[in-house]
């Protein structure tokens, strides 16, 4: 796919970067979204690529849905159904995708923003973010449920009546991200926990992801049990024998995704 919307980079030590550059405020339409789809299916794809960061160019990490795309949206039956399946394939994307994905939020991320950054696995702000839920002050919903799963019962109600921000130190007081950088230090915290996780073998890392999705919604005894199995087919891979020698011998692993 020809990318229009998103640069999208891979390092030597297989970490990619992707960039939303749809200025002036990086909102999301439907090639957007279509674009972030592509990406991050082939982000998964790849043996070449052990993890994502995902940012935005200049100081806004994605202002959200543009509001201009919905006027006029429905000119036949189903159009509507049709862009809210292709607005939420492009979230599942990023939760979906088989390699772990950093957020690195460089600024407001706003209703469909905050669904790119909640959806990403680890998340680092710069001083200038915020999330916002803004959906009531369009005459809209939708965001809920997302915020419940961040938010306490009455945090999340407040913003989404509210229509509120919660800026990037109250975040990470709330111990919500992970880091609160000042702007110029941003990738470089990004990519410190990216180099991290590039060190680990790619087959567990792959294993960890998924069980992180399964688990999600699985009562604990049976989710532990499930765990238990991943870890017994772990096991029996190269890669596990070699990251066990290599503690013994105490040295760093030499992963073969195997």
């Amino acid at each position: 796919m020809e990318l229009q919307l998103f640069k999208f980079d891979v390092n030597a030590d297989g970490i990619a970067t992707i960039v939303f550059d749809r200025p002036p405020v990086n909102a999301q339409n439907r090639r957007s979204r279509e674009e972030l789809t592509w990406i991050f299916d082939t982000v998964s794809d790849r043996d070449d690529i052990r993890v994502a960061i995902l940012t935005g160019a200049g100081d806004i990490f994605s202002a959200g849905a543009d509001i201009k795309e919905r006027v006029g949206l429905v000119k036949e039956h189903g159009d509507y159904i049709r862009h809210n399946r292709v607005t939420r394939e492009s979230f599942y994307a990023l939760a979906d995708c088989t390699k772990p994905v950093i957020a690195a939020v460089n600024g407001p991320a706003i209703g469909a923003g905050f669904a790119f950054m909640a959806h990403c696995d680890i998340f680092v702000c710069s001083e200038n973010a915020y999330v916002q839920v803004p959906e009531i002050d369009v005459g809209l919903a939708g965001g809920a449920k997302l915020l419940e799963t961040f938010f306490s019962h009455s945090k999340a109600r407040w913003m989404f009546y509210t229509g509120k921000k919660v800026d990037a130190k109250e975040l990470y007081r709330l111990g919500l991200i992970e880091a609160c950088v000042p702007r110029d230090r941003l990738m470089d915290a990004a990519m410190e926990i990216a180099q991290d996780i590039a060190a680990k073998s790619p087959l567990a890392m792959k294993k960890a992801k998924y069980s992180f999705g399964v688990v999600a919604e699985m009562p604990y005894r049976d989710a532990y049990r499930f765990e238990q199995g991943v870890t017994v087919e772990l096991s029996h891979t190269s890669d596990a024998k070699e990251a066990q020698r290599a503690f013994v011998e105490k040295r760093k692993p030499r992963f073969l995704g195997r």
